[in-house]
């Protein structure tokens, strides 16, 4: 073999031996790829072919790459929808307006809520003590005294801190009443022992 042809060889297997380099290093930058080739560089035409897979599996591999680049477009999110809380609804007695019965089960719900009486012992003393001064009349009036309502306020105008409806309105007696009675007494019963005992309380 003469020494041009030789060198020629030499020429060409050096620059497959480069592009096959230069196409593993695409590739290895791009990441792993599906395609697993092996080189022969023992000849010009195997390395040719070892090149030209490779620089197809680089080629791939970037067109995978794009294919799996995540979509970061801006996601619509949508507004939360309000909710509407029902108005709350306001507490009715079941008997007619300023009646015994409606008086005494305003008298009984506001002793649970508001003091913490709901022992049916304590509301059979505060019905025993109402009974005796006002018979649970809103419009009861003491005219040698003055005292008036349902818990006989003396003078009847004390209730004003309870409502500016003290005059007309039951429910406005029934907690000024029960304040009364818990800041002097401790309780219905407490009351209606004092009652018992002095005629007053």
């Amino acid at each position: 073999m003469s020494r041009t042809v030789w060198t020629g060889r030499r020429h060409r297997r050096a620059a497959v031996i480069v592009a096959a380099t230069l196409a593993v290093s695409t590739v290895a930058a791009l990441g792993p790829t599906p395609v697993t080739v092996v080189a022969n560089a023992a000849s010009p035409s195997s390395s040719a072919a070892v090149a030209g897979a490779l620089v197809a599996a680089a080629s791939a591999s970037t067109s995978d790459a794009a294919s799996v680049v995540p979509d970061r477009r801006p996601v619509a999110i949508a507004p939360r929808t309000a909710v509407k809380v029902p108005a709350r609804v306001g507490t009715v007695a079941p008997y007619r307006f300023a009646t015994k019965a409606y008086n005494q089960w305003w008298a009984k719900l506001l002793m649970a809520r508001a003091h913490g009486w709901s022992a049916p012992s304590q509301f059979r003393c505060l019905v025993n003590l109402w009974d005796h001064e006002s018979h649970w009349n809103y419009r009861a009036h003491n005219n040698g005294s003055g005292a008036h309502g349902i818990p006989q306020a003396l003078p009847g105008s004390k209730m004003r801190t309870a409502g500016a409806d003290w005059r007309t309105n039951p429910v406005t007696q029934i907690k000024w009443g029960l304040g009364y009675i818990d800041s002097r007494y401790g309780s219905p019963c407490g009351a209606w022992g004092h009652f018992t005992q002095h005629g007053w309380y």
